[in-house]
């Protein structure tokens, strides 16, 4: 009878990291910014039914890349969670935290499972406040730990090359063409430096608006609302909140 191969927790639990990394930085980058009045998710996805970035709750929204299969079901299961939490207890009980802790023990228990793979993912959840100082993001990777981040974060592709790019030019003073603007130019730049040109059709936007009047604060900058903010030159543009054929009210 033959010696079964030995290998050690520390190169498996390696191996498995590799693995999802890999995973992850095969697709499109997705960021998020602060600006003054919120929160702007910016990703490169020419899929109007696919969607990277969703609302989860009144103030609490959710972007993912990697495998859409697994992100989708760690979106569904958030939104049920949410759900429950709200009702049972109270609207206010449902966090940007608590729901960060829940996708966290979700991920580490699949990431270091040895009957499965580990998911092909990381999150990002955000909740807006009432004030910029109260606004929160998390970032999930693969392997379930939490990261608070603030002003600006980069997840998939590039990643590490965009959230550098961000760092440089972020300000959290910007308005909202402002952080677009800067999101879109660091979509832009490839593994080599250079630029592509990404136009309105190829971007999902969407921004957690603390200056909305509603109880739910997600919103999809959508068609000419959106090509109006990437032309815009910085300066302020009028705010519309009422639903319209560029705006769709969360999901």
């Amino acid at each position: 009878m033959s010696t079964p191969f030995y290998v050690s927790p520390q190169q498996a639990m390696a191996d498995r990291a590799e693995y999802a990394r890999k995973g992850i930085a095969r697709g499109r980058s997705v960021v998020v910014l602060q600006y003054t009045d919120g929160i702007v998710f910016v990703a490169e996805n020419p899929s109007r039914a696919l969607h990277k970035v969703s609302e989860i709750y009144d103030r609490i929204a959710f972007a993912a890349v990697g495998k859409y299969n697994e992100f989708e079901n760690l979106r569904i299961g958030g939104v049920r969670y949410a759900d429950l939490r709200g009702y049972t207890y109270d609207r206010d009980d449902v966090t940007a935290r608590g729901l960060a802790n829940v996708y966290a023990q979700t991920l580490g228990t699949i990431f270091s499972s040895v009957g499965e793979k580990p998911y092909e993912v990381e999150l990002i959840v955000a909740e807006v406040g009432s004030a910029p100082e109260e606004d929160q993001i998390y970032r999930l990777p693969h392997d379930g730990s939490i990261v608070d981040e603030h002003g600006a974060v980069a997840v998939g592709g590039n990643s590490d090359q965009i959230g550098s790019y961000l760092d440089q030019r972020h300000r959290d003073d910007f308005s909202l063409a402002e952080a677009l603007k800067l999101a879109v130019e660091s979509l832009s730049r490839d593994t080599n430096g250079g630029d592509r040109q990404l136009t309105a059709e190829q971007l999902e936007v969407a921004v957690l608006d603390r200056t909305r009047p509603q109880q739910r604060k997600f919103k999809r900058i959508l068609g000419r609302q959106l090509t109006r903010l990437l032309e815009a030159d910085g300066s302020s543009l009028a705010k519309t909140d009422e639903p319209s054929d560029t705006e769709e009210e969360g999901e």
